[in-house]
């Protein structure tokens, strides 16, 4: 069997952290089953594995004879990745900024766009303003690189900015969009992964393949309020007290979470084929980004405070199902929380295993399941087809992308 989705569930414990604030500080929280929860943000969760710097660092695949060519992320970008280059290329700085904001209103809707009467103003001096977006806008460098060669173009032999902009304004919108559309991983890697929102009509939308749920602590949440203090070294003797106080929210937990891959989704987005014919496409890139991504999830911890706490932890487990099921959460595992005795990683794997049990009762075992895992349960153990280690499990979640039948 050829899966289409592959689910990742893993439990993974943090002690004394601030993984991810809300707006004052605080650490973020999610009521459920009653209870009140410790939470991690799936955009917290999915930057970290973005963005990790280590050998199994997404950008660090190989794609062809290069590396893998990321999304840039920004609200500058056109005017780092366009009007700048153009301007090292010779072309005018009046015209420049001309064709780049002339680019923006074409790509981006006009409420990512900054069209302040004082831009609107610069535009008939001819200054650098307006070339920022509000928003940060996801995009590739194939992508700028070939807006670049259009606006070029486009300046090549113009007496002045309006006739740039006439001939860049006389592009055929269908071939600009045709063509954007056609550029393999033309968003960048990490969006061909992760996915971004539509950024105007003519960009392409792509979906994510891969979803990230927000992590929760399966037992209420526990926190603690840090106060702390920080001597002035250079205080005079007979001075006391300290030179900065202040106080910061700690919480421990044992965190599930809970990611879904669309394998036709991921193969598609990656090699531009449509997402019905993903068997019949060249695969190998997917299967290395799914190898990648179980090492990160298992790995690579998010956190703020990262000097103070030294938030760093390793999954204590990951559970994988490869099927062609519709996906499920098993969230409702921990619907009630745990309660905060005992070995809890112990009682949180035995509630996972209950849960299959019930699951499998009802809807029947139709995932091909593989497990890795610090000491688990016979019981969990029983509910999969096999226990090994996490390179043995990220090198077979990678093969099931490569079956043929």
């Amino acid at each position: 069997m050829v899966p289409r989705f592959l689910q990742i569930h893993t439990l993974t414990s943090y002690p004394a952290s601030l993984l991810n604030r809300d707006d004052v500080g605080f650490a973020k929280r999610i009521p459920f089953g009653g209870s009140e929860r410790t939470r991690i943000s799936s955009q917290c969760l999915k930057r970290h594995w973005r963005t990790a710097d280590d050998e199994h660092a997404l950008d660090r695949i190989r794609d062809g004879d290069a590396g893998a060519t990321m999304a840039i992320r920004s609200r500058r970008t056109f005017e780092r990745y366009l009007y700048e280059p153009l301007v090292a290329g010779g072309v005018d700085a009046s015209v420049a900024a001309a064709l780049t904001r002339s680019v923006l209103e074409t790509l981006l809707p006009k409420g990512k766009r900054r069209r302040a009467a004082a831009e609107e103003a610069a535009e008939v001096n001819g200054d650098e303003s307006g070339l920022h977006t509000d928003q940060v806008t996801v995009l590739g460098r194939p992508e700028m690189d070939y807006l670049l060669s259009l606006a070029q173009k486009a300046a090549a032999g113009a007496a002045d900015a309006k006739a740039a902009v006439r001939a860049f304004e006389a592009t055929d919108k269908g071939d600009l969009k045709r063509n954007l559309q056609a550029l393999v991983r033309g968003a960048g890697l990490d969006a061909a992964v992760f996915g971004r929102m539509t950024t105007g009509d003519v960009l392409a939308r792509c979906d994510a393949a891969v979803h990230v749920a927000h992590a929760f602590t399966v037992h209420e949440s526990e926190q603690e309020t840090d106060y702390f203090s920080a001597i002035d070294d250079l205080q005079e003797r007979e001075e006391t007290g300290s030179g900065h106080i202040n106080t910061a929210e700690l919480t421990s937990g044992l965190y599930y979470g809970y990611v879904v891959v669309d394998l036709p989704l991921l193969v598609s987005n990656l090699e531009g084929c449509d997402r019905r014919r993903w068997l019949e496409a060249d695969r190998t890139l997917a299967a290395e980004v799914v190898h990648r991504i179980v090492h990160l999830i298992a790995t690579v911890s998010p956190g703020a405070k990262l000097g103070a706490t030294a938030p760093y932890a390793h999954a204590a487990l990951l559970l994988i199902e490869a099927g062609n099921r519709q996906p499920r959460t098993l969230a409702n595992a921990f619907f009630a929380a745990l309660p905060p005795r005992g070995d809890m990683l112990a009682a949180a794997q035995e509630r996972l295993a209950r849960h299959l049990e019930r699951y499998d009762g009802m809807y029947g075992p139709e995932a091909d399941r593989r497990l890795a895992a610090m000491d688990p349960p016979e019981a969990l153990v029983a509910r999969t087809q096999g226990r090994l280690d996490l390179p043995g499990l990220a090198a077979w979640a990678a093969e099931t992308i490569g079956r043929t039948a």
